[in-house]
């Protein structure tokens, strides 16, 4: 499918005009919490995050080795450095698991960088080149628009960027080439093709080749924050790895006023972004949805499908990510 199928590359006059009043009009916002007096931090705007979220689509899919894929990189780039970080990228080409190389490139994003104490707060930025779980199979080989799994995690870190003030360092990574694992339809299916860009950075970590190095007073992974009917349970890996992490957030939720989205109960392990990190010596949790009634994926019904797309991404899912983080941050220092 092309890209002029969705949105055109360019924002247009609309939207700019829209982000302005959406940014103006979320400075009373207040989160809904029982105990108001342990909120702190500023306010998470979820029509600002809606609106990165949108603009990342308008540029189309964003498969590795596409126009789109390079639009995008640099509009994220530009995006935080507006905000006043200091962004460095990570390229390599990097081999698929059908032999492709992917020119990757990982976005790394660092707000107050003169504050020793600092977080890491990472997302993927690519998208899914094949919607293989789709119910029709004649959309196995479409690429996906990736709203949620992809530019989500994106706009919440960009709306931290906009608003976190000057006393809390951040490292925000994008990580590349993480949707690029083998496709259901295919005979290789092997656990390694996942999570390129990241693996790649866990190396250069250990290398000690990184543009950033740590250590961090916590990492979290942010991904598919902003499905409808979204519950973030605690996952395997990160309550092995990274326990006190995992109660610290999920506290935070609740303090935010979103603990029933942050459920106290611990769901599987998965494969994503925060398993080479882990793995690499950086204890790092991973936000992630899971949908245990849901027949089509435990990762919600548009997982890998068409469907990922603008109309099924909630602002309640977005602001509730968002608070949360704010609130552990903020709670923290």
């Amino acid at each position: 499918m092309s890209n002029s199928q969705f949105f055109t590359l360019h924002s247009s006059l609309f939207t700019t005009i829209l982000l302005c009043i959406i940014l103006c009009g979320c400075k009373s916002n207040k989160p809904v919490t029982e105990d108001e007096s342990s909120l702190c931090g500023p306010t998470f705007c979820e029509d600002s995050a809606y609106v990165f979220c949108a603009e990342q689509c308008q540029f189309g899919p964003r498969a590795m080795n596409s126009d789109a894929h390079e639009q995008c990189a640099e509009w994220i780039i530009n995006k935080f450095k507006g905000y006043g970080c200091t962004v460095v990228t990570q390229k390599a080409n990097l081999r698929g698991w059908d032999g492709t190389m992917l020119a990757s490139t990982n976005i790394i994003a660092s707000i107050n960088p003169d504050i020793k104490e600092r977080y890491l707060l990472c997302a993927h930025w690519d998208s899914r080149p094949w919607a293989d779980n789709d119910i029709d199979e004649k959309n196995h080989h479409t690429p996906v628009m990736a709203a949620n799994d992809g530019a989500s995690g994106v706009a919440v870190m960009l709306e931290i960027a906009r608003i976190i003030g000057d006393s809390i360092g951040i490292d925000f990574v994008c990580f590349d080439a993480e949707d690029y694992g083998s496709p259901q339809w295919s005979d290789n299916h092997d656990e390694k093709s996942w999570a390129l860009g990241s693996q790649y950075f866990a190396q250069q970590y250990v290398n000690g080749t990184s543009a950033i190095k740590g250590p961090w007073q916590g990492a979290i992974l942010l991904d598919m924050v902003g499905g409808q009917g979204a519950h973030f349970y605690q996952e395997g890996l990160s309550v092995r790895y990274a326990s006190q992490t995992v109660t610290d957030v999920w506290q935070a939720a609740n303090t935010a006023g979103y603990g029933s989205l942050f459920i106290h109960e611990i769901s599987g392990t998965i494969t994503d972004d925060h398993k080479p990190l882990n793995e690499a010596g950086i204890p790092t949790i991973d936000i992630i949805p899971y949908y245990p009634d849901c027949e089509q994926s435990s990762f919600g019904p548009t997982w890998h499908t068409v469907n990922d797309d603008m109309q099924h991404i909630d602002k309640t899912t977005l602001k509730a990510v968002g608070q949360t983080l704010i609130q552990y941050f903020c709670s923290q220092n």
